[in-house]
């Protein structure tokens, strides 16, 4: 069977549901929301410029490459950018501080990211899904609306954030004492929902899943590999390298989930890369975090 021809078996509850955790998880990131992340990235342009750098220009633009170079299918390849225009995944900071990041830098850029997505990820994903040929005709094929998937993102995530800083501003004390743990219930969820995903539709990923594991695999390594060598290009301290890597490999593609089961009618290709995605980014940021965090002990 065409990989495009898989409709995953998600009802209207599923797409319900994930865009209920989608908002949820944003909700958690308005409850963190300080101005002063933003003061941060201010006051220490440099960093905060080649980690946004990294992420939205250098990891879209490998990714690309990736696709011109192993010809995916189409769906895949659409799939792929998709993930590299999601803002960065709310285990990031976890992962920062497992490395021994920097982790104020690490705060500032997912706040950045999350909180600019409803605009970031849509002009990001019809800006790249254009640029070649196999996924260009394909989003015409489709024809999906640019005005549309924003409107729906904007609701999606700016409702949810302002219920956070509300939130946040009118009840400081019980914000301090639930938001961590609003963040790890989302967290739960969100693995909970994907794992079921995976569990629910095995026969379709256990068909294809060597295509998705190699696609992953690649655009993952290319994300946390450009985030270091192009940071340390510029001599910024390890720390700082670290932070910009996990900031670069680490994507929320539950937001790209949100995104195919809302606009793309779960579309088997795209649906499966974000699926993948969402498992294997905890896999290998959990990996070069716990390589860091024992390199830095032998190096004390």
């Amino acid at each position: 069977m065409d990989i495009n021809g898989v409709r995953l078996n998600f009802n209207k509850e599923s797409v319900y549901l994930i865009n209920a955790l989608v908002g949820f998880i944003m909700f958690g990131v308005a409850l963190e929301l300080k101005f002063q992340d933003f003061r941060h990235l201010f006051r220490n342009p440099k960093p905060a410029i080649i980690g946004l750098v990294s992420q939205y220009l250098l990891l879209p633009i490998a990714t690309l490459l990736i696709i011109w170079v192993l010809n995916p299918h189409p769906g895949l390849a659409l799939g792929m950018v998709l993930v590299a225009a999601c803002p960065g995944g709310n285990m990031s900071n976890f992962f920062t501080h497992l490395a021994k990041g920097n982790l104020a830098l690490s705060v500032s850029l997912t706040t950045f990211s999350s909180t600019f997505a409803f605009l970031l990820t849509p002009i990001g994903f019809f800006f790249w899904g254009n640029i070649l040929p196999i996924t260009r005709s394909y989003l015409k094929s489709i024809s999906v609306s640019p005005i549309e998937i924003l409107v729906s993102i904007t609701i999606l995530l700016v409702v949810p954030l302002l219920l956070g800083i509300f939130f946040q501003i009118r009840f400081p004390k019980l914000t301090h004492s639930v938001k961590r743990v609003v963040q790890r219930i989302s967290i739960l969820l969100l693995a909970f929902f994907i794992i079921g995903a995976l569990l629910t539709n095995w026969k379709f990923f256990k068909e294809y899943i060597h295509l998705l594991f190699g696609l992953v695999f690649l655009m993952n390594l290319a994300g946390l590999s450009i985030g270091y060598y192009f940071a340390k290009l510029f001599q910024l301290p390890k720390s700082d390298r670290k932070t910009i890597s996990i900031e670069t490999g680490i994507q929320n593609s539950s937001l790209g989930l949100a995104i195919v089961f809302s606009f793309f009618d779960g579309l088997g290709g795209m649906a499966m890369i974000c699926a993948w995605w969402g498992i294997w980014h905890l896999v290998a940021g959990a990996i070069i975090a716990t390589y860091w965090n024992q390199t830095s002990k032998l190096g004390s």
